[in-house]
């Protein structure tokens, strides 16, 4: 039998329409969706971890706790030390509000800060070299014996490997997303071959093969997965751009969209999704044609 059979020929081989058709169009469209939100989520996850190692990465903070008639005094201690440190690029010393200001999130705008024992907050900036963190632990505690050195080492750490973990968590929760699309796909093809036997047994008493016959079945499926996986790329990336801005809501747990050129990145779905549908279309009508006698 020829190739370049009809089209219609080729609806009575796979009915455009009935459960298989719309099963695998939804499930492309909604695994795509789906698929979308876990990538910008894991990447905008992954930009925020980043972006607080980064601040963190040059920057430490010194405590002093101290005596209110003692507390002026350490404070110009550490401040001269710290000039005198290879090493320190800048330092400075919070004024109050700045550090009332960084204990409101947490304690809420309400609270009688001004009535606490606050200590006093030196910040400092690391230059490209670095220093040495112990050495300079070693000359506060002779010279300022309140001063704290904390250097976001146990800050940095976790950040750095949530930001891996989201990666790898990710790619995961896409993986899986293919392998379920997969597999409903393969029930639909193989649901759509049986119920399809008798026209299929005709097909072959007139001459057409096992790989044309499947090549029917992977056509069509292919093109119903691609075209539910655009719907679910856009409805995803339309959902992923109506989510709060990071300037909008504070920044915490915002800015979850995409960035540049990744708003193509939920387009890339649609050929993968295709590809997905046309591997497990073959496979599936491969092996169902050979179990029909």
């Amino acid at each position: 039998m020829s190739n370049a059979a009809p089209e219609n020929f080729h609806d009575r081989i796979v009915p455009p329409s009935g459960a298989p058709a719309w099963l695998t169009t939804f499930t492309a469209g909604a695994m795509t969706f789906l698929a979308v939100f876990a990538l910008a989520l894991s990447l905008a996850s992954d930009r925020l971890a980043t972006r607080w190692a980064e601040a963190l990465n040059r920057t430490a903070t010194i405590r002093i706790s101290a005596p209110d008639d003692q507390m002026a005094l350490q404070t110009k201690a550490v401040l001269s030390l710290l000039a005198e440190t290879p090493g320190i690029a800048a330092a400075r010393a919070l004024t109050g509000e700045e550090t009332r200001a960084l204990l409101e999130p947490w304690f809420g705008p309400d609270l009688p800060l001004t009535d606490l024992p606050l200590p006093q907050l030196v910040e400092l900036t690391e230059a490209p070299e670095g220093y040495d963190g112990e050495g300079l632990r070693q000359r506060l505690a002779a010279e300022a014996p309140g001063a704290v050195l904390d250097d976001h080492l146990r800050w940095r750490r976790p950040l750095a490997q949530a930001a891996s973990t989201l990666r790898l968590l990710g790619l995961g929760a896409i993986g899986l997303i293919g392998l379920a699309m997969a597999a409903m796909i393969t029930l639909a093809a193989s649901a759509a071959l049986a119920a399809n036997a008798q026209v299929i047994k005709v097909l072959r008493l007139v001459g057409a093969t096992d790989s044309y016959i499947a090549r029917a079945f992977t056509r069509r499926f292919t093109m119903r997965a691609a075209t539910g996986a655009a719907v679910g790329a856009l409805v995803g990336a339309a959902g992923v751009f109506a989510l709060p801005a990071q300037d909008a809501a504070g920044g915490f747990l915002t800015g979850l969209g995409f960035t540049g050129w990744g708003w193509l990145l939920p387009l890339a779905f649609i050929p993968l999704a295709a590809l997905v549908a046309f591997v497990a279309t073959q496979l599936a009508a491969l092996r169902t044609l050979r179990g029909l006698t």
